[in-house]
């Protein structure tokens, strides 16, 4: 005896589409659980990088080794080669080169010599990418259905990927740590102010707030103990105030730094000065808030007609539906 069939929608079996929604909810669940009792440190990756840099810093000072010396060889050898390809080339900008340094720094990338990697890959991804691209749709006409200009269009979209995807994965990360650098500042200049008031020294007080807001924001934390390192090793204490500038891509920054060199030149009271600082960059924090709470019902009402609200209809009229679609697909005589 066969079992009677589920109820349907549209020709769809809704025991069985909810079965599969309830399994990738379950998923899901699992997930979030998984990712939630797996917290780990978000600065333990960023100690190696600190290290190096003061490591860095130490060799200025100390005279290194023969041993130091032909590992910084090793590690520099592959980048040498790019260097002198692109330089053959005709290709190798200054102004370019430390461009690209400066973008590296401020997605949280330490390496200056990556630099001259990314040039290299802009100018070997185009032609990589292309000559994949023309060989799938013109030389094995994968695509046989596409016209000349689609598949023009296609060929020219490959190459440009390949010039600007580097590019645009490095302000992708620009934009991000840049934000939660942003988040983070009005905290830690308050903190700052009371490390100042306590009688902290500057780089004491720029390390202590690393240490502090280290878990709650690993990119701020990040810069400011490389500042507290420069500021224990460089000989002037300006450079490491004019280096977190450069390596943060934030108006805010660049006015505090602006504020720290004030003070340390002329001996104005820095904590009066952070104070002011912090009060402003907190008041437009808020202002940022409040406008983003009122562009929300404009941002929200798209995704509401398209996904809200077709999903209550099915909620609601579903089960009617169902019921109406099983009263006229039985039969008449059937129920004697």
């Amino acid at each position: 005896m066969n079992n009677p069939p589920g109820p349907t929608l549209l020709g769809i079996d809704v025991i069985y589409v909810g079965s599969m929604l309830a399994g990738l909810a379950a998923l899901a669940v699992m997930f979030a659980i998984y990712t939630a009792i797996t917290i780990r440190d978000p600065m333990a990756k960023r100690v190696k990088a600190l290290n190096e840099r003061r490591e860095q810093l130490k060799a200025g000072i100390v005279t290194q080794t023969a041993k130091k010396r032909a590992s910084l060889v090793r590690k520099t050898e592959t980048t040498d080669k790019m260097r002198d390809t692109l330089s053959s080339l005709k290709v190798l900008q200054q102004s370019q080169l430390e461009m690209i340094q400066q973008k590296l720094a401020q997605a949280g990338i330490r390496r200056k010599e990556l630099a001259v990697a990314v040039i290299f890959a802009r100018m070997i991804l185009p032609i990589v990418l292309g000559a994949i691209a023309g060989f799938m749709i013109y030389g094995l006409n994968y695509f046989p259905t596409w016209g000349g200009m689609k598949k023009l269009m296609a060929f020219a979209t490959a190459v440009g990927l390949g010039y600007k995807g580097p590019e645009i994965y490095l302000s992708n990360l620009i934009s991000k740590r840049t934000d939660a650098v942003r988040k983070g500042l009005p905290d830690a200049l308050d903190l700052l102010v009371i490390c100042a008031e306590a009688g902290l020294t500057v780089d004491a007080a720029f390390n202590r707030v690393a240490k502090e807001l280290g878990r709650a924001y690993p990119e701020l934390g990040d810069e400011f103990a490389l500042t507290a390192i420069e500021l224990s090793f460089l000989s002037e204490r300006r450079q490491a105030f004019e280096n977190l500038a450069w390596r943060v891509n934030l108006e805010a920054v660049k006015g505090v730094t602006t504020t720290m060199v004030q003070t340390e030149r002329y001996g104005t009271p820095l904590a009066s000065a952070l104070r002011v600082l912090s009060a402003e960059f907190r008041n437009e924090r808020m202002m940022r808030a409040e406008e983003k709470a009122a562009r929300l019902p404009a941002i929200m009402t798209v995704p509401l007609i398209l996904f809200i609200l077709p999903v209550l209809f099915i909620v609601i009229l579903g089960p009617a539906a169902c019921s109406i679609a099983d009263a006229f697909s039985s039969k008449p005589g059937s129920q004697h």
